[in-house]
């Protein structure tokens, strides 16, 4: 037993850690102990130097530690407390409280590390183990998102000709995943899917070093959590919460808002939940607006996956026999994940056509989960036009306001404008807006063309009562970016223009007077969308 580990022992003896004489319990990872004790967890840095982090001295470990309670603070102030000195004296370990020394024995105490104290919370609330459970409730994505986004929008921005966001910065730890694996594993076929992959990376850098470099200078790089996957997520007071960022490198917690998101994409892709990720990605979208971000997102949901691959790999070259074997084939996995952020993307432009209440936003969602979609929604990008949240309201009438004529031009030429981005990343989109002129389709029939990619018009519609007592209740409970009320419904009704023979070719009728069936509608939307039935794809978009 080394000296780490006799410290870490000595502090699972009962009554040395506060609160702990009825015993302690140790959560092991790659990077720390974490100790658990009455109310509180305590967290003890491995004196480790991986290269990607460096904890081999008393200092680093001091320096991380105040790191970590900084960055969790900024999320979740009531569970990160203190950072507290561990003593060595001749009586034996001693923890120290907030504020004090090694005791009465200071003169003979030395200290040796440095803890982390937290408020323990219930681990059942984590979302890994709510997936595990079966109690992962989708709505809960919708919470997280705009949680991330507002986190985001508070983060320190990175400044241009400073250490972080650059190209050159961007792909140093992507490389970096690259050459760690290539250490620490022997077999034949790794390596060459490593390669592959390697290759693949290294040309979308080329390919978007211009990007990277304008997203850092639109603010984009900001100081972000930097870990952001299930078992980072907690739901505390029935809200979902972020903890455990990055405090061991400033490169790796300094990025793009889009890779700090596309960690938890990538993660629920690896479990099998790509639905879910493709949940929280549109929520995330529609609160941020930064669709742009689309752009980059396979190469951050494939460094995402290689981080995931080097830690089987670190893993396997600390471990012997059959968890070495589990390690490499943990490692395999997350390479081949890597891997199908590769697969050629094939983009569509559906458009949702209908009255206020026909259901184009809640009758949606299911299509956006099972194929991908990004959406795009006419009522949260005409509030963003005007400097207003989703769910303010503006007090416009009919024809005034937000939704004059001129707005509502101003609506559309913004909404094309962002389906053209989602559709040159690769990705299919949903625009979400009445689309009740003739006019206003033939504009995004024709971009379109332009992009050479399937052209689809969903026409959501229910019986006219049904409409209108879906608006009375929206209005009435006043969440929703929508502020359509029954005059606004009255005025859709007389203006409306219906669809010509040409667009009836390209329409897809749905009938929301019940939730729709969309495996039954499979067969008529991929005979206008051929790549609608093609085999699942675990990116969003895919």
């Amino acid at each position: 037993m080394n000296i780490d580990d006799q410290l870490m022992h000595a502090l699972m003896q009962p009554g040395v850690l506060p609160d702990s004489a009825g015993g302690v319990e140790l959560i092991e990872t790659h990077v720390s102990w974490v100790l658990l004790a009455g109310e509180y967890a305590w967290k003890l840095k491995k004196p480790l130097d991986l290269g990607f982090l460096d904890f081999s001295t008393l200092e680093r470990r001091r320096v991380a530690c105040e790191d970590e309670l900084r960055l969790n603070q900024r999320t979740l102030p009531e569970v990160y407390l203190a950072v507290v000195p561990v003593w060595r004296t001749a009586q034996g370990i001693r923890v120290a409280a907030a504020g004090e020394g090694a005791g009465a024995d200071t003169a003979q105490a030395t200290l040796v590390d440095y803890l982390v104290r937290m408020r323990r919370f219930d681990q059942a609330g984590l979302f890994s183990n709510l997936l595990a459970a079966g109690q992962l409730e989708p709505t809960l994505f919708d919470r997280l998102a705009r949680h991330v986004a507002d986190f985001h929008a508070a983060a320190a921005v990175a400044q241009p000709g400073g250490r972080f966001g650059g190209a050159t910065a961007v792909h140093a730890p992507v490389q970096q995943n690259f050459d760690q694996i290539r250490e620490r594993v022997q077999d034949p076929a790794l390596l060459a899917e490593l390669a592959r992959v390697e290759a693949w990376a290294t040309a979308q850098f080329a390919a978007l070093a211009s990007t990277f470099d304008a997203r850092l200078a639109e603010g984009r790089v900001r100081e972000c959590h930097g870990d952001m996957h299930l078992g980072n997520l907690v739901v505390l007071d029935g809200e979902a919460r972020l903890f455990d960022a990055i405090e061991f490198s400033a490169e790796l917690r300094w990025t793009d808002v889009i890779a700090d998101v596309a960690f938890l994409v990538m993660d629920l892709q690896a479990r099998g939940e790509t639905a879910l990720g493709g949940r929280f990605l549109n929520a995330w979208l529609e609160r941020s607006g930064d669709y742009a971000g689309l752009r980059v997102l396979p190469y951050y949901l494939s460094y995402r996956a290689m981080v995931r691959a080097k830690i089987g790999a670190i893993r396997a070259s600390q471990l012997e026999g059959e968890a070495r074997a589990q390690c490499l084939d943990e490692c395999g996995r997350y390479l081949a994940l890597a891997a199908a952020q590769m697969r050629a993307p094939a983009p569509a432009l559906l458009i949702a056509s209908g009255l206020s209440g026909a259901g184009k936003t809640s009758q949606s969602q299911p299509l956006l989960e099972s194929h991908g979609v990004i959406r795009v929604r006419a009522d949260v990008e005409r509030k963003r036009l005007f400097g207003l949240a989703p769910e303010a309201r503006s007090g416009s009438g009919v024809d005034a306001g937000l939704y004059t004529a001129e707005a509502s031009i101003r609506t559309y030429a913004r909404l094309a404008e962002l389906a053209r981005a989602v559709l040159e990343a690769g990705h299919a989109v949903l625009v979400d807006a009445s689309f009740l002129k003739r006019a206003q389709r033939q504009d995004f029939a024709a971009l379109a063309e332009e992009l050479g990619v399937p052209f689809v018009i969903l026409a959501f519609d229910a019986p006219l009562e049904l409409l209108r007592e879906r608006v009375r209740q929206r209005a009435q409970a006043g969440t929703d970016a929508s502020e359509a009320d029954l005059a606004v419904l009255d005025s859709q009704c007389r203006t409306r223009e219906a669809l010509d023979a040409g667009e009836l070719a390209r329409t897809l009728h749905i009938d929301t007077r019940s939730a729709p069936d969309w495996q039954a509608l499979a067969a008529a939307l991929s005979a206008l969308w051929p790549a609608a039935g093609s085999s699942a794809d675990p990116r969003p978009g895919g």
